[in-house]
């Protein structure tokens, strides 16, 4: 019986799957967010989004920020997991490691959620989320290659 649920579960699994092999996403983008930790801080992003079902996929994000106060730099990583449920409407998931330099407690742990609009190759959307030891609000815009 369970050989049998497991067997009826891949297979709705491979049922939603692609008909043809689609390439994943190159994303650029820039963001300006307001950290409750120490001010405002812009950052650029590029990643790549393997596309699982057609409304899913997966991927990776780096970039360089910029804190304003006191005037830090630093790298972020992040795992993205992206949904889109309606065509030009997109939900997403980040995790993962910022590094910030001149700074004692050099790592700090990242997640958040964006929700936006994509329409095209643009796409505009705010994040909300948290950077340790506060939270972070922010608007994002995109451009999908």
């Amino acid at each position: 019986m369970r050989r049998l649920g497991l067997a009826v579960l891949f297979g709705l699994f491979v049922s939603f799957l692609p008909d043809t092999s689609e390439a994943g996403t190159l994303r650029l983008g820039v963001g300006a967010n307001y950290w409750f930790a120490e001010r405002a801080y812009f950052d650029g992003t590029i990643g790549y989004e393997a596309n699982l079902l057609p409304i899913l996929s997966v991927g990776a994000r780096g970039g360089v920020l910029l804190v304003t106060g006191p005037a830090r730099a630093g790298f972020e990583t992040d795992l993205v997991v992206r949904i889109m449920p309606l065509p030009s409407f997109y939900i997403e998931g980040l995790a993962g490691p910022w590094f910030l330099i001149n700074n004692g407690d050099a790592i700090r742990a990242h997640a958040a959620i964006g929700l936006g609009l994509q329409v095209g190759p643009i796409g505009f959307g705010v994040e909300a989320g948290y950077l340790d030891p506060e939270p972070i609000v922010g608007a994002r815009l995109g451009l999908r290659l």
